[in-house]
């Protein structure tokens, strides 16, 4: 199994499996099966999904994935001059829609709540610890993290689990009533309501033939259930072509030359801005390379390098990866390795969101450290260390999830906040900034350290 999280390798192994996105397109194949085919209409990863119904080297080729995408497929195969063979199956087990909101006091074993941030999925654990045993799993956890919490709710060591979407896709468990605990989420532009094809991925979790006989969708709010119940009832808007192109290694090759530059900024920038491409293709978004290739055209690196670490999974919405970062390209600039440096002495659990959401800050910078070391492996070479200390970290997270007690609080005071609470500091504090930022920040020197001291704070 390979990720870019982790690789499970077993040299005898007949079969591989790997998400989209390490596809290897390198190796010939008998037969290569592609899930999820709708997800080729994605913004961000549908390049991912093209990519592989294009370049994977397989005799035999099956695509799985929902009705709505069958139209670019066909157009797709055609283009291709390819074959297409199609095949119907139909759901084996109903899945009902729920006429009421089902409040959190009513809920029954075998119930998994969605919701749509790491804070509302931490904030209904801790409202329903107090009645039930509850997993979580959200994105920030890692795969090992979540596959024991699946494990957990699979195996009814637990009677709840609360979860980000991120069970939308590859994960079968014993969920008979799935709940939505709002209707709109943040996808990563704008705060917006959920779309018929996103309901309708979450809402078949419920219900998985082998488990249970007949799966229940319903909310927790009578607010969400009308949206709900319009979009699980509602047609699959069909996907139309085109499909997305990644900016690939030759891409970013043969624009720097033509444009005379090594700053991979300005390159993908260009890609963004000016590629086009013969048949029915667009560039993909690469909003999220950019920010990254921004950091990295700080250092004096040669533009392959370059191009390889604005592809790295650094987050550089969180201040301590994005530090880890620059600290990893400053030592590749200097020349010789990049050693890790491992967590000290972990108490059993966490006891405040900070202490739990900073463990999780270092798993994923042993993700993004692994990461590293397939693409420069003379480079990252203290990957022993590194799988150690996830393991270490691991049981941490897992300690910490199943106590359940831990709070958050205020980054100022450390008074006790609700997890349901927007921000990182508590009204009080935020409003003693911003007294200090209105009597400060109007001068010649732009904005003061209070201000910016603030601005942290919110971000954090």
């Amino acid at each position: 199994m390979i990720t870019g999280e982790e690789e499970i390798i077993d040299e005898e192994s007949t079969h591989i499996s790997s998400t989209i996105e390490m596809m290897n397109s390198s190796v010939d194949v008998d037969v290569c099966v592609i899930d999820e085919i709708q997800m080729i209409s994605d913004r961000d990863r549908g390049w991912a999904w093209a990519n592989a119904l294009m370049g994977i080297p397989a005799k035999t080729l099956i695509l799985t994935g929902s009705t709505n995408a069958l139209e670019a497929v066909q157009e797709l195969c055609t283009y291709l001059n390819e074959p297409l063979e199609i095949v119907h199956f139909e759901r084996k087990n109903t899945l009902s829609m729920m006429k009421e909101p089902t409040p959190l006091k009513d809920i029954s074993p075998q119930t998994a709540i969605v919701a749509f941030s790491r804070r509302d999925v931490l904030s209904l654990k801790q409202q329903l610890s107090q009645q039930y045993s509850v997993s979580v799993i959200y994105g920030n956890l890692s795969p090992e993290v979540r596959r024991e919490e699946a494990k957990r709710f699979r195996n009814g060591q637990s009677q709840i689990l609360v979860s980000t979407d991120a069970i939308a896709m590859g994960l079968n468990l014993p969920i008979k009533t799935l709940l939505f605990a709002k209707d709109n989420k943040f996808d990563g532009l704008r705060r917006r309501e959920l779309l018929p094809s996103e309901v309708s991925q979450i809402a078949g979790r419920a219900g998985r033939y082998g488990f249970e006989e007949e799966g229940y969708v319903g909310t927790l709010e009578a607010q969400a259930l009308e949206t709900i119940t319009s979009c699980f009832y509602a047609p699959l808007p069909t996907i139309k072509l085109p499909v997305s192109v990644m900016a690939s290694l030759e891409h970013v090759l043969l624009i720097g030359e033509i444009l005379e530059t090594d700053n991979v900024s300005t390159i993908l920038g260009f890609f963004a801005d000016n590629m086009e491409f013969e048949g029915p293709f667009v560039a993909a978004n690469i909003d999220s390379m950019l920010e990254i290739a921004s950091i990295v055209d700080e250092y004096h690196l040669e533009l392959k390098t370059r191009y390889f670490l604005s592809c790295a999974p650094a987050s550089i919405h969180s201040p301590y990866i994005e530090a880890t970062f620059h600290r990893y390209i400053k030592q590749i600039e200097a020349g010789g390795q990049v050693l890790y440096i491992p967590p000290r002495d972990l108490p059993e659990f966490a006891q405040t969101n900070d202490m739990l959401l900073n463990a999780e800050d270092r798993v994923r910078e042993i993700s993004l450290y692994l990461w590293l070391s397939f693409k420069f492996p003379d480079i990252f070479q203290d990957t022993d260390k590194a799988l150690e200390a996830r393991v270490r970290l691991n049981q941490y997270i897992e300690n910490s999830l199943r106590q359940g007690h831990f709070t958050k609080q205020c980054r100022k005071c450390k008074k006790p906040l609700d997890f349901s609470y927007r921000f990182s500091i508590c009204d009080t504090c935020h409003s003693k900034n911003k007294r200090g930022y209105s009597s400060t920040s109007n001068t010649r020197g732009g904005f003061s350290s209070k201000s910016k001291e603030l601005i942290m704070s919110i971000l954090l």
